[in-house]
């Protein structure tokens, strides 16, 4: 069958007595009703309309971030901190008030952190310029034989090139790092102020919105899935982040110490940044060694003494990442590495920074779902880590083959 020209591409017009022929002679010839028949199965149906659903939730995430990063933070935080609501409630303190107190007491904590930090940051700051220099020139030495293979690299192309005059080069400036980072800063409070909000009339209404879902649910079984749910979301994602915050401000307190034995100025500051900056995978580290180099080398008159500010904090962060943070996190969050650098890939591409300090609680969040629904159970058994009968149970079967 064939359309007829000149139709429309959405309804066009088919010739009935037009036959399909092989592309070869002798090949086999199409048969266009199986064809048919297989595009038209349930199945095929299903799987179409699986992929679309996913392009368009990816699409949806990607271009509405900046309406669902304030929603997602607020809920997170609210996972994180009503447990604590709860106990209030239980001493007789009512919910709006006690969401009010933790909210402030929030406030005041991240206030007095940033009062406390201004000072020695902006002085960093404006010690910047300079401090670059220094490591500039203290870099020379270092840089200086691969700057000669490049002189040389470009001599030789340049005696290389045919016709004459060189090739002008439009370079096309985007957004600077810092604002693809953080945004700018009319967005960056406007986001906190709504987080702030969001937060308060989350923890304020309580368990109100699952309530209302139970209402819902018609069957005793899914509101009781509907409570095992919601609770033990709660519960992992508050695990993930308390824990997540321990190992932080612990490597914190050990990267302060030693920043204080090799005689870095206020070794407090770079202990924050360090707690800080963990919360990020892989990024916040490569950030910090940055930063610690070029403190280094401003600060020490010689090479070997500043590299080894980096260094140090490098090898602590080689025992965290690898010792330390697998040992707490993943007993309690039961995610496989692959599952979590996917990701990390994924919302980092779609939310950026923040996204990547999202991935792992949407990640746990999201198995936990899988874990309880049937249809979804596959996806859940592929996010999790393998445990020690099923690693048992592999080997037994290499053993046997």
């Amino acid at each position: 069958m064939a359309a007829v020209p000149g139709d429309s591409v959405l309804a066009p017009r088919v010739d009935p007595s037009a036959a399909a022929a092989p592309a070869e002679p002798g090949a086999a010839r199409p048969d266009l009703e199986q064809l048919e028949t297989a595009m038209e199965s349930p199945r095929s149906r299903g799987i179409a309309l699986t992929v679309l659903a996913v392009l368009a939730v990816l699409y949806t995430l990607y271009f509405a971030r900046p309406f669902l990063l304030p929603i997602t933070f607020a809920i997170l935080l609210n996972f994180l901190l009503s447990p604590v609501i709860r106990a209030m409630h239980r001493a007789r303190i009512p919910v709006p008030l006690a969401a009010g107190v933790v909210v402030l007491s929030l406030l005041a904590l991240l206030g007095i952190g940033i009062y406390t930090a201004s000072a020695p940051v902006q002085g960093w700051i404006a010690k910047a310029p300079h401090a670059l220099a220094t490591a500039n020139a203290r870099l020379r030495k270092i840089r200086s034989p691969v700057e000669q293979v490049t002189r040389t690299a470009e001599q030789v192309e340049r005696a290389t090139t045919v016709g004459g005059a060189p090739r002008q080069e439009v370079v096309v400036r985007g957004p600077s790092l810092v604002s693809r980072v953080f945004g700018t800063t009319e967005a960056l409070l406007a986001g906190a102020l709504e987080v702030i909000i969001l937060l308060y009339f989350l923890l304020a209404a309580g368990d109100m919105f699952l309530q209302k879902l139970i209402k819902l649910l018609p069957q005793f079984e899914d509101k009781k899935k509907a409570v095992r749910i919601a609770r033990e979301t709660e519960a992992s994602i508050s695990t993930y982040l308390l824990t997540l915050l321990a190992v932080n401000v612990g490597e914190g307190l050990v990267v302060a110490g030693v920043m204080y034995l090799l005689g870095m100025p206020t070794p407090w500051l770079w202990g924050v940044l360090v707690a800080c900056l963990e919360f990020i995978p892989y990024l916040g580290a490569i950030t910090m060694v940055v930063v610690l180099a070029l403190a280094g080398l401003t600060t020490f008159g010689s090479v070997g003494h500043a590299l080894l500010v980096p260094g140090a904090f490098l090898a602590i962060n080689l025992l965290q990442s690898n010792i330390v943070s697998p040992l707490f996190l993943s007993e309690r969050l039961t995610l496989n590495p692959v599952a979590i650098f996917i990701g990390l890939s994924l919302w980092f591409f779609l939310w950026g920074i923040p996204g990547v300090f999202l991935a792992v609680p949407l990640l746990a969040t999201f198995k936990i779902f899988c874990d309880h629904i049937e249809t979804l159970a596959a996806v859940g058994e592929f996010l999790g880590r393998r445990d020690a009968e099923e690693r048992r149970e592999v080997v037994r079967n290499g053993a046997a083959a």
